[in-house]
């Protein structure tokens, strides 16, 4: 199963005010653990920055002027995204200005029913529990990453590591992900297999059984299974 954990930064809230993407990123995952692809890409906007938005990615006017239009690099992202799971914290955010922009351009929107919310599966997990990418940092005791400022990649990466955390670790479908270490067992002792309470029966026949003991008996003394 492929995914791809997303992340963009725009220039405020509302691309029908107006509002542009300016940062793309994402990393691509197989079932669900991370392949070591990923995708990164600066946006033109082709409009100022308001001091808003700067404030909370840092890129500004002159930053963002040489970089390729959305329209340049529309047909990239959607191949490297190709028919993955989108998985997206507050998609409804990033699938709003994604497909205005693919609108703008007459470009196939991307149904909202290709996107996973994280930040739904957090507050589901977490009823009442703050929800956000850091606060989720923080219960999971992620601390590979360091930032003071929002990059499409970086939370991409933070937040592949957090959605990984969500849905049960790096190994969900087998139910033994640890998180920094930690045992998954509720009193913190290492998981170990408990003995059948009923032995499973037997596979060999008695004819079986006589033909292998004549076969010991057959060796001598030396045999290997006469010391055991």
């Amino acid at each position: 199963m492929r995914e791809i954990v997303l992340d963009t930064e725009t220039t405020g809230l509302d691309p029908a005010q107006g509002d542009r993407i300016v940062e793309i990123g994402g990393v691509e995952l197989l079932n669900h653990m991370p392949t070591g692809k990923t995708y990164h890409q600066y946006i033109n906007p082709e409009r100022t920055m308001p001091q808003e938005a700067f404030a909370v990615h840092g890129l500004d006017d002159d930053f963002l002027r040489d970089k390729p239009v959305f329209a340049k690099i529309a047909q990239e992202f959607l191949d490297f995204i190709g028919e993955a799971t989108l998985v997206i914290h507050n998609a409804s955010f990033d699938m709003k200005f994604l497909n205005a922009e693919l609108g703008w351009l007459k470009l196939p929107k991307l149904p909202m029913e290709r996107a996973l919310d994280t930040l739904a599966i957090a507050r589901k997990k977490f009823p009442g529990a703050p929800a956000s990418l850091d606060a989720l940092c923080r219960r999971f005791e992620i601390t590979s990453f360091e930032r003071e400022l929002h990059g499409a990649l970086l939370d991409s990466e933070i937040l592949a590591e957090v959605y990984l955390e969500l849905i049960g670790g790096r190994q969900p479908d087998f139910g033994l992900g640890t998180s920094g270490g930690q045992s998954n067992d509720k009193d913190g002792q290492d998981w170990r297999a408990m003995p059948r309470p009923v032995a499973l029966p037997g596979r060999l026949t008695e004819a079986e059984r006589a033909a292998h003991a004549a076969m010991i008996e057959a060796m001598g003394d030396a045999a290997l299974w006469k010391k055991f």
